[in-house]
């Protein structure tokens, strides 16, 4: 492919419009379509002059779609699988927002029409390339810690009225799934892809501060054994008053500790290895900042540059959808644990 890659994105809100920059910024890729149901002039999308669509529908019967090689699909949690699958149905590569969906059945499904079809599926998992991230996957894949005995992630964030507004999608169970879904998705993620599977799961959660607001928990407490051994927890709260407090993983292991924290899991606050001096590591991009409150790391560019590449069929798909299928089926799991408490 010598042209540059045509994207559409579907969902013109926060995560959306991120989308939709990092494949305006990018010089090989090219931004040919925007979808969302609100009407354009709300949407605050004006500095994208390309066409625009009220509907997924609208955008796959139109001429635009015959060119288009890439869709973007960054809309509210519980639409992602169907319109992944009305995607692929017509022919296109996708890339879809945390979560691929919201149950492991669905994320299944995706898969499989995207094999199918012959079609690439990228899933979105834009912590995986923040430094200290990175640097913590080379000293697990390096043996330097050796056996891992510990793991601990403590994900604290604020989630109120600002973020929690009427008649938004934001903290209803069909469309948003449950705090682990919309918050905490990516470092489950991280969790999986620097420790793996895990096993023997219990779990907790309530509602402290969200009652009457939203159709699921606030926080949890969980605790499990990872399938490769050693033991882990993850807490979690979107109950912190005004910003948010911190996302840390912390690692015991037979050879040392290590503790990678800050708001966004984004500094190294411990190394304390055997024989080991820690490396120097580039600055990590900061949360992503949605006004009032903040996400996860702006890696987005990331993503994209990985689908150009892909699709010029010069590096393999680094955040492969099998991924994104275990990170739905590990969230759905801790929630059946919770339901039996």
């Amino acid at each position: 492919m010598s042209d540059k890659v045509k994207f559409a994105v579907i969902g013109c809100g926060h995560i959306g419009k991120r989308h939709a920059e990092m494949i305006f910024r990018n010089e090989e890729a090219e931004l040919v379509a925007l979808v969302d149901n609100s009407p354009r002039h709300t949407l605050g999308i004006e500095k994208y002059q390309v066409p625009f669509f009220s509907s997924l529908d609208d955008l796959l019967y139109s001429e635009v779609a015959e060119g288009l090689d890439v869709i973007n699909i960054a809309t509210p949690n519980g639409y992602h699988a169907r319109q992944a699958l009305q995607c692929l149905e017509a022919k296109k590569n996708i890339v879809v927002e945390k979560p691929m969906a919201l149950n492991k059945k669905d994320a299944e499904s995706v898969i499989f029409k995207a094999l199918h079809v012959h079609k690439h599926l990228f899933a979105v998992m834009q912590n995986r390339y923040s430094p200290p991230t990175v640097w913590m996957k080379q000293v697990i894949e390096q043996g330097v810690l050796g056996k891992i005995y510990m793991v601990q992630i403590n994900c604290y964030w604020n989630r109120d009225s600002r973020y929690y507004t009427p008649n938004n999608w934001h903290g209803t169970k069909e469309l948003d799934g449950g705090t682990l879904f919309t918050q905490f998705s990516h470092f489950i993620d991280i969790m999986y892809w620097l420790f793996g599977d895990i096993e023997n799961i219990k779990a907790k959660c309530a509602n402290f501060s969200h009652r009457g607001v939203i159709d699921f928990e606030d926080s949890g407490f969980v605790n499990f054994n990872f399938v490769n051994g050693g033991m882990g927890s993850l807490n979690y709260s979107t109950s912190i008053w005004n910003e948010n407090l911190e996302s840390s993983l912390t690692v015991i292991a037979e050879k040392g500790s290590i503790k990678i924290g800050g708001q966004y899991m984004d500094k190294v606050e411990i190394c304390k290895v055997r024989d080991y001096t820690m490396p120097t590591l580039p600055p990590t991009n900061p949360g992503n900042d949605y006004g009032s409150y903040k996400g996860s790391a702006a890696n987005h560019h990331y993503i994209i540059e990985n689908v150009v590449d892909v699709m010029k069929e010069r590096a393999a798909i680094t955040t492969n959808a099998l991924e994104g299928l275990k990170v739905v089926d590990i969230i759905e799991r801790i929630y059946a644990a919770a339901q039996q408490c």
